[in-house]
């Protein structure tokens, strides 16, 4: 079952997960978004190294769309270089995965 992927990326507010959660569900590339925080983040950034606080935001994505949806959320980003990554789902209930399946698919 690796036809579907949870993927990752985080925003220094709630109002900019919000944003960026909507605008990916909108455009049907994700069938949901959860969006997790404040949660603490340590780091190395442009060689310094860093801490504070982020909002994660999880998308719910076919994998053969993984392409689009990075596109778009590169370009939707607030920030320059966002982590974008992502996990396949191993498995999940045919009625949960077949609702992930049907909201994205392509017109």
């Amino acid at each position: 079952m690796t036809d579907f992927l949870q993927v990752s990326t985080a925003t220094e507010t709630r109002e900019a997960a919000e944003k960026l959660a909507q605008s990916v569900v909108t455009a049907r590339l994700a069938a949901g978004a959860q969006i997790v925080g404040p949660v603490g983040s340590v780091f190395w950034h442009q060689g310094e190294f860093g801490s504070g606080e982020e909002w994660q935001l999880v998308l719910k994505i076919r994998a053969d769309r993984y392409d689009e949806v990075e596109a778009h959320l590169l370009k939707h980003h607030p920030w320059q270089n966002p982590e974008v990554s992502a996990v396949s789902i191993v498995a999940g209930s045919d009625a949960y995965l077949h609702w992930l399946k049907t909201t994205t698919a392509r017109d």
